[in-house]
C-alpha cells in the first residue's frame, strides 16, 4: 500500500470495513448506502488474476440487469473495479444476502444518455461527480449469465 495514493488508500480501507459489517451483519446493517442498495461485485483482477471485492451501490436494478456508476467520486481515473470488469465481464454480484453469476458491459452512448436520468434521480451526487471530472463517467449494465 505505500505507493498508493491517500485517496486510494482510504477507498480501500473503507471498502474493507464496509465488507465486513455488511458480511458480518448477514446485509442487516450497511445495505443501504445513499438510499440505493449495497452490492458486493466480485472481479478478476486484470493484472494478478485474483479475485476482487468491491463494495457499490445499484442505483438502477431490477430482476434482469443491474446498474453500475464508474464514478470514483469524479476522480479523474476510472475505478480498478471499473478496469477489471472492461478486461474480463465475467463477475459475480451479492445483492441482498443473494449471490449470482453475471456479465458485465460498459453502457453504450446511447444505453448511458437512456439511463443517466434515472442514475441521477436515484442519487444526485453523480451529477455533481460529472461536474468534477473531464471524464466521462461510465456506467457498467450486469445481466444474468
Amino acid at each position: 500500500m505505500a505507493n498508493l495514493g491517500v485517496k486510494d488508500a482510504f477507498a480501500r480501507a473503507g471498502n474493507v470495513l464496509h465488507k465486513a459489517i455488511l458480511k458480518g451483519s448477514g446485509g442487516r446493517v450497511g445495505g443501504t448506502g445513499f438510499g440505493m442498495p449495497v452490492v458486493v461485485l466480485t472481479t478478476t483482477g486484470r493484472k494478478s488474476g485474483k479475485q476482487r471485492e468491491t463494495v457499490l451501490t445499484t442505483p438502477v436494478h431490477d430482476e434482469n440487469r443491474v446498474v453500475l456508476v464508474a464514478s470514483y467520486g469524479g476522480d479523474a481515473r476510472h475505478p480498478a473495479w471499473f478496469l477489471n470488469v472492461r478486461d474480463n465481464p465475467d463477475v459475480e454480484l451479492e445483492m441482498r444476502g443473494k449471490k449470482r453469476s453475471m456479465t458485465a458491459h460498459v453502457a453504450s452512448a446511447d444505453e448511458k444518455k437512456a439511463l443517466w436520468p434515472e442514475v441521477t434521480a436515484a442519487y444526485k451526487g453523480y451529477a455533481q461527480y460529472q461536474k468534477r471530472t473531464d471524464r466521462d463517467i461510465p456506467l457498467v449494465i450486469l445481466e444474468p449469465k
